[in-house]
């Protein structure tokens, strides 16, 4: 099971609302994947308020964790495998659903 903390991954904004990592994704990607709380990524489940935003760019994932007691953070993560998990998926490519 992985442990976020040890992911090599670079924070990209901290304490964060869940409005404005979607925002962020939105505006900085073209391959956005909407999940619904739950969604497991990285061996962890995705919370959050739907739809919750996850930007690729290559093998990159950008996606928010919120840690408890800590809040939210968009955290970007290198990691072939799981890209080619998510896009295996067929996630939903659209906002509104």
């Amino acid at each position: 099971m992985t442990c976020v903390e040890d992911l090599d991954k670079e924070v990209i904004l901290q304490g964060s609302s869940f409005k404005e990592s979607r925002e962020y994704v939105e505006a900085g990607f073209t391959e956005i994947y909407y999940v619904d709380p739950g969604f497991r990524l990285f061996e962890k489940h995705i919370i959050g308020i739907p739809p919750i935003a996850i930007g690729m760019d290559h093998d990159f994932i950008v996606f928010p964790f919120t840690k408890p007691c800590y809040g939210t953070f968009l955290l970007k993560v290198e990691d072939a495998e799981e890209a080619k998990r998510l896009r295996s998926l067929k996630l939903n490519t659209k906002k509104g659903r």
